[in-house]
C-alpha cells in the first residue's frame, strides 16, 4: 500500500503545473548555470562547483531540475537557441560579400569573449563522439544553421560543406594556438580560389 501511495504522490507531484515563481527561478537557474558551463569551457563540472558559480545549493539544483542530466538538457538547449539567434540566416543583409560574412563570422569567433562558448561546443561534440545521442543532435543543429546561413551567400552546397570543415578545423587549430590569423588567412586563401577562374 505505502508503495502503491508513493507513487501516486510521485507521479501527482510531476505533473502539477510549475508555479509562475518557480518557472522564472528555473530559467534563472539555466541561465546562470549555461554562464558558469561557459565560464567553465565545460559541461563536467561537479554539482557542488555548479551551484557555488550560480550562488546556491546542490540540494535546490537537484529540487528545481530533478536530476544533473535534465539540467544539463536544459542548458544545452538555452546554448541551441542562443546560437540559434546569433546565427540566424538574415543576420547579413543580402548582398553581402561572402569575405565580408566569413570575416564578420571568424571576428565573432575568435573574439575573446567567445573563447568560453567555443570550448563548450567543443565539449558538446566530444560527449557527441563517445556516442551521446543528444550532443550528436546539438552537432547536426550546429551544422544545419551554418549551411543554412552560408548557402546565402555561397549556393553551392559542396563549397558550402568544404568552408564550413575548414572553418571548424581553424578554429580548432585556434583554440590549440591562440592565433587568430592564422585560420583568416586560410580561409581567405580558400576563398580567393573559389573566386579564381578554372
Amino acid at each position: 500500500m505505502y508503495r502503491t501511495v508513493q507513487i501516486i504522490c510521485t507521479t501527482w507531484y510531476i505533473e502539477v503545473p510549475m508555479r509562475q515563481q518557480d518557472s522564472e527561478t528555473v530559467d534563472r537557474l539555466v541561465q546562470r548555470c549555461l554562464a558558469a558551463f561557459v565560464a567553465a569551457g565545460t559541461l563536467d563540472l561537479s554539482l557542488d562547483q555548479l551551484a557555488t558559480h550560480v550562488g546556491t545549493s546542490k540540494r535546490m539544483l537537484i529540487h528545481y531540475f530533478g536530476s544533473r542530466e535534465s539540467l544539463e538538457e536544459k542548458a544545452v538547449t538555452l546554448l541551441e537557441d542562443r546560437l540559434r539567434e546569433r546565427f540566424a540566416p538574415g543576420q547579413f543583409p543580402p548582398g553581402t560579400a561572402l569575405e565580408t560574412v566569413v570575416s564578420a563570422l571568424w571576428d565573432s569567433s575568435t573574439a575573446p569573449e567567445s573563447r568560453g562558448v567555443l570550448l563548450l561546443i567543443m565539449d558538446v561534440s566530444r560527449r557527441g563522439w563517445n556516442g551521446s545521442d543528444r550532443a550528436r543532435a546539438f552537432y547536426r543543429e550546429q551544422q544545419r544553421l551554418w549551411n543554412d546561413m552560408l548557402r546565402q551567400f555561397l549556393p553551392d552546397a559542396d563549397a558550402v560543406s568544404e568552408l564550413l570543415q575548414l572553418f571548424q578545423g581553424a578554429i580548432l587549430a585556434y583554440l590549440v594556438t591562440g592565433d587568430r590569423e592564422q585560420g583568416r588567412r586560410a580561409l581567405l586563401r580558400m576563398l580567393q580560389r573559389k573566386k579564381a577562374p578554372g
